[in-house]
């Protein structure tokens, strides 16, 4: 099979896959090691306060609206002899690369303008990144089945990287290095495998580039009618959702399962590298269960099973290692198929705007529920910190919280995420976008594209010549 004929529908081969699945291993371990660790290690080990920490992320979150959502336009209408997604994840990397160096390795005591300006930094890296990645994917495989597997694979790639991150803090503490050298360690990881992770992805990864009809304008009116798209409301409620309940529970997890369960950091970074470590399984079996039963469905199965053993950690005696695993197996199985459905059924999503609108609108469309996550990861720290510290309950090393000060931890770490989780399964109710409907549009997509010049596949960086992008119709 060539990689033309790859790009036009047929079933991927894993020589195909997994070089383009490696960026995501640097990507998870970021999120690993910025969502769970970064902020716990700035209020502990650099004695910056909770409530700089949370008004910090929310304000960079708010900074960083617009400017995905300027990426999603210009993404989508970059046309180079690299390609179109290949170019924009190179120029992300050393982007990100300086903002974890300078956050990772900070100084004591920072303040608040420093960190809202390399946590800026990191996040305008991270969405070139996240977005390149995605968009590339949703072109790359382009049927309903083919997508859930694609995007299954991804997701299983990238448990790899927050499993050797989470392996990173245990690591150290075992060579008698502190626990904040670990979590320096971590944003090392993270520094020296992204560039080597986009490079061969860029390196051996074909990229199609379908034309453009109409006008080639700048239409404002096509972006309005995105923003007022049913499913595309739908799809970014159910966004908020699904990353403020997990958001929120690892904004918490260390504090919960140091104080309130009575774990090491170490024993909690285990239990947390197996939550993770399911989704190796998780992911592809929920992309198996997608094909079967559809994407919608999944999701709503999956978000109700995580809830109810989520339920299950308040029961975890004192300290009790082995009676926290099934738990933690139980909820990262159901939780790593989250994120790989929502993206599936965003490229479904952006293949019926293409036959609406006659453009390419998918970097924009990731860009949009990208824009809904970064708002509820923010509002997890913003709304969990300032709340605990409300409710009495003080992070610093040595500090001896009183009993209901724990007890308020328990509950705001349960409560939330159980609430939120549900909500974003019950955004699909009602989906209609099924794999009958998608057939439909794939087909008379390929028929619209078929009585235009055909769009040619740029090649891994390995082909010689490069093959010109497709130019727009007139």
């Amino acid at each position: 099979m060539t990689d033309a004929t790859a790009a036009r529908g047929a079933r991927l081969p894993l020589s195909t896959i997994l070089p383009f699945a490696t960026p995501s291993i640097p990507v998870a371990a970021l999120g690993v090691s910025v969502f769970v660790y970064l902020a716990p290690y700035l209020a502990s080990h650099l004695g910056v306060s909770l409530t700089v920490v949370g008004v910090a992320w929310f304000v960079v979150r708010g900074l960083d609206l617009g400017v995905d959502f300027a990426l999603g336009v210009v993404m989508d209408r970059t046309r180079t002899r690299l390609g179109r997604y290949r170019l924009w994840m190179m120029i992300g990397t050393p982007i990100i690369m300086a903002g974890l160096y300078m956050l990772f390795m900070a100084p004591m005591h920072i303040g608040m303008g420093y960190l809202i300006l390399w946590l800026l930094v990191l996040y305008v890296g991270w969405s070139i990144m996240t977005l390149g990645h995605s968009a590339w994917g949703a072109t790359l495989a382009t049927t309903y089945n083919e997508r859930s597997r694609l995007f299954g694979v991804l997701a299983a790639v990238g448990v790899l990287g927050a499993v050797v991150v989470l392996f990173i803090p245990i690591l150290a503490r075992a060579l008698g290095f502190t626990d904040a050298q670990g979590v320096q360690g971590m944003g090392w990881f993270s520094i020296l495998l992204t560039p080597l992770a986009v490079g061969l992805a860029a390196w051996r990864t074909p990229e199609r580039i379908a034309a453009d009809l109409g006008h080639k304008g700048f239409a404002f009116r096509d972006y309005l009618a995105l923003l007022a798209k049913p499913d595309l409301v739908r799809m970014a409620l159910a966004q908020v959702a699904l990353t403020l309940g997990p958001g929120w529970m690892s904004a918490l997890y260390l504090f919960y399962f140091q104080q309130g369960r009575g774990f090491t950091q170490q024993e909690a970074s285990i239990l947390l590298l197996l939550y993770i470590l399911a989704g190796v399984v998780g992911a592809p079996t929920t992309a198996w269960v997608a094909n079967r039963i559809s994407k919608h469905r999944t999701l709503m199965l999956t978000t109700t099973a995580y809830s109810l053993g989520l339920c299950t950690v308040v029961f975890i005696p004192q300290g009790a290692v082995l009676a926290a695993v099934p738990v933690m197996i139980w909820c990262g199985f159901m939780a790593s198929g989250f994120d790989l459905m929502v993206r599936a059924m965003l490229a479904d999503v952006g293949d019926e705007v293409r036959l609406e609108q006659g453009k390419e609108r998918i970097s924009l469309i990731y860009a949009i529920n990208g824009l809904a996550a970064k708002i509820a990861a923010a509002c997890a720290l913003v709304f969990t910190y300032p709340l605990i510290e409300r409710l009495g309950f003080n992070p610093k090393e040595g500090f001896i919280n009183t009993p209901q000060a724990i007890h308020n931890l328990e509950l705001a770490y349960i409560i939330g995420p159980i609430v939120f989780v549900m909500l974003g399964g019950a955004c699909m109710i009602g989906w209609r976008l099924n794999a009958d409907r998608h057939g439909q549009i794939r087909a008379e997509l390929e028929a619209r594209d078929a009585a235009y010049a055909e769009a040619p596949v740029l090649e891994g960086l390995t082909a010689q010549p490069a093959v010109a992008v497709v130019s727009q119709a007139e």
